[in-house]
């Protein structure tokens, strides 16, 4: 299938322009009458063996809230001024610092990323990048869109990568917003741990626990352990927020050359999936539920094996593989306000809606890198080959539940018998192939190059019409282009072009995006930082928008978002740290479709959202310890519940706080408060209820480590 399918020739022509800009660049910079470029290639020495870039080498998301090398960018660890691309990592530290609890929190402190426009529905990852739904990945393998998936715990990672805008070549299939990258927690070749304990709102209690060792004395086999348990409630009545966790791994290094690593999880939740929301216009406290206790549970089972495997062969030539076998089962249920009436009467009317799913899912891939040095160039190539299966379920239920007076609510019980509205059962196989080319002229220019086919295989049935059968076979082939110059050590500055398809649903085009970025980047060798600045016009087609209630898709034909991000993250001294992020986006719906009109701007994507966190540390005297003072503030400007931009909500500051002391050397006191002001707005609303952002939250934490 055929990737660009523009409807006018004025843009094709346009965007070809924008492509042979690209690509003229790199030719330019590939037959330069440079000396060095001008001889014909010469054979490499056999004996030369070029350094491996590891992130492991480098960076220690444990110790430093600044990253310098990421392999989002590519599929090969990279320096992050060498990436023609905007990227952000949120490491260990930053996390902790922080105390983020959920991706959502982990998230909402970096560039182009606006979170929380769902308030207390707590059934999903709610996020976007760019204006777009995310596409989220576990150490490479997709795991899909957030919306419709399971909640992640991000103590089972060691940092989260976050690579902004259109880019099908890296991953495979995904939204143009951009993509975010898990990487699961892995055994060390050291004796390391940690370990905390937790108290705070709504009845919080949790323990938590991360370690390893080597088993044996000459560092070839290490295990690392990590488990999490919590017992709380939400900020709402008759809720709960339970949660087992763990995760265990090995590692065996055979030689220097070879490394096998093999991770188990298992992830329990035992939850709800939201308030039920509060009636339009009203202001009750949060707490305040107009659901119904026997009706309302949200429920997450999942078991992982994930297997990661890295050989050397030496001269620049190695391969890489990870798979990953999951299982997975949800349910969720609950009545919301569905209507608040206009007449003067306080008693809404109410909807039960109700979800059950599962999904069974291997994926594998393996991919051969090779480096190499000739006439001056230096050449890095990848070709990597992925396959994904994977079988789902998935039930809907829908029905009217009794009405509720807000004033005296009196709850009825959970529905007898709810309506099946929806039962699929959906097989998908996708095979790929894929390419990556960097090379590097005169030590400064840098270009890149990716090419990927998907061929997606597609059957899904229908319960509900007699186990009728859907299928679709498609092939989807993407591309970018990139050039990166490095100015200095520290500054590179870059332009790209990328494409994206996003995964198809049955009966609906695929989603198809495309962007245009130029960004500098700068990471001065004075102190541990990174100051980042992109610019982007990103365009996508045929866009499926998902209705957050009864969960039908739509499209609305072609849209666009136009964009700044600027983002910093610097420990300017061992005593202060700072982070700060800014993002404009100008969306436009630019052909009118089912859900929004022509020229009106796309729901829950804010024109303007900032963000700034800075961390001051006192150094402890005498019998004191060190202390350690947080402070962050989150702006998120006014935007639309809907494509037809009817209602909206206005911008809001949200301010965060944390405290540290280290009581005994290496134990310390911890003290995290989110929306410190307890800052109250309508974060969602517009089809009958309102839903409040989440409210102030205080965890305190004794943590010990070594």
């Amino acid at each position: 299938m055929a990737f660009n399918t523009m409807g006018s020739i004025s843009r094709q022509a346009h965007k070809r322009q924008w492509r042979l800009v690209l690509l003229g660049c790199t030719a330019l910079v590939a037959f330069a009458p440079a000396k060095s470029m001008a001889q014909q290639v010469e054979n490499r020495d056999p004996g030369i063996v070029l350094d491996t870039i590891t992130i492991d080498g480098k960076d220690d998301d444990s110790k430093s809230i600044v990253a310098t090398k990421t392999s989002s960018g590519s599929k090969m660890a990279t320096d992050i001024l060498d990436t023609p691309a905007s990227v952000s990592v949120i490491t260990a530290k930053e996390l902790q610092q922080r105390g983020a609890q959920s991706v959502e929190q982990a998230l909402q402190y970096t560039a182009g990323v606006s979170t929380d426009f769902y308030g207390s529905d707590d059934r999903f990852d709610f996020f976007k990048i760019r204006g777009f739904d995310a596409y989220t990945y576990r150490d490479g393998l997709p795991l899909g869109r957030p919306f419709g998936g399971l909640r992640e715990e991000v103590y089972a990672y060691d940092r989260v990568e976050v690579l902004k805008g259109a880019n099908s070549t890296i991953f495979g299939v995904s939204d143009p917003g951009g993509s975010v990258n898990y990487v699961t927690k892995k055994p060390k070749s050291e004796r390391f741990g940690d370990a905390y304990v937790t108290g705070g709102s709504n009845s919080r209690k949790e323990v938590g626990f991360d370690f390893g060792d080597n088993l044996t004395t000459d560092d070839t086999l290490s295990y690392r352990l990590t488990g999490k348990f919590k017992d709380a409630d939400g900020e709402y009545d008759y809720s709960r927020d339970d949660e087992k966790f763990f995760i265990g791994g090995l590692t065996w290094r055979p030689t220097d050359m070879t490394s096998l690593t093999v991770v188990f999880d298992h992830l329990h939740r035992n939850g709800v999936p939201g308030s039920g929301g509060h009636p339009v216009g009203s202001d009750f406290k949060r707490s305040r539920f107009f659901g119904e206790p026997d009706y309302n549970f949200r429920g997450t089972d999942r078991n992982t094996v994930s297997v990661m495997f890295d050989h050397n062969f030496g001269n620049g030539l190695s391969f890489n593989s990870n798979a990953r076998y999951s299982d997975a089962k949800t349910d969720f249920g609950y009545a919301y306000i569905s209507k608040t009436p206009t007449d003067g009467s306080t008693i809404a009317e109410r909807s039960f809606f109700g979800n059950e799913s599962s999904n069974e899912n291997f994926v594998i891939d393996g991919r051969l890198q090779y480096e190499a040095s000739f006439s001056g160039i230096e050449s890095r190539s990848l070709i990597g080959v992925e396959y994904n299966k994977s079988s789902s379920s998935n039930d809907t239920y829908f029905g009217r539940a009794p009405s509720i007076e807000w004033n005296n609510p009196v709850y009825t019980g959970g529905p007898v018998d709810l309506p099946l509205i929806a039962s699929t059962r959906t097989k998908q196989n996708t095979k790929a192939v894929y390419i990556q080319q960097d090379l590097t002229f005169a030590d400064r220019f840098i270009a890149t190059v990716g090419l990927r086919n998907d061929w997606l295989d597609i059957g899904q049935r229908n319960r509900l019409q007699n186990n009728a059968l859907d299928e679709e076979n498609l092939s989807e082939f993407t591309s970018r282009v990139g050039l990166t110059y490095r100015v200095t050590d520290e500054m590179s500055v870059y332009a790209s072009y990328a494409e994206s398809v996003a995964p198809p649903t049955i009966g609906l085009k695929p989603e198809q995006g495309e962007q245009y970025e130029v960004g500098v980047k700068y990471q001065p060798t004075a102190f541990p930082a990174l100051f980042t600045a992109s610019v982007y016009d990103l365009t996508k087609n045929n866009i499926t928008v998902t209705d957050p209630i009864t969960s039908n898709p739509t499209t609305v034909g072609e849209v666009r978002v136009r964009g700044l991000d600027l983002e910093a993250k610097s420990e300017i001294t061992d005593s202060f740290s700072l982070m700060a992020a800014y993002s404009f986006m100008k969306s436009e719906i630019i052909e009118n479709g089912i859900a929004g009109g022509e020229g009106n701007r796309l729901s829950f994507v804010p024109e303007h959202q900032g963000s700034l966190w800075a961390n001051y540390k006192i150094a402890g005297s005498g019998h004191r310890g060190d202390m350690t003072f947080g402070l962050g503030s989150r702006y998120i400007g006014s935007y639309y519940f809907d494509n037809t931009n009817t209602t909206k909500t206005k911008g809001n500051v949200v301010v965060d706080a944390s405290f540290s002391y280290e009581f005994i050397d290496k134990s310390t006191f911890n003290l995290n408060v989110r929306n410190l002001f307890d800052k109250k707005y309508v974060a969602y609303g517009g089809f009958g209820a309102d839903f409040y952002n989440p409210g102030r939250e205080i965890a305190v934490s004794l943590r010990r480590t070594w």
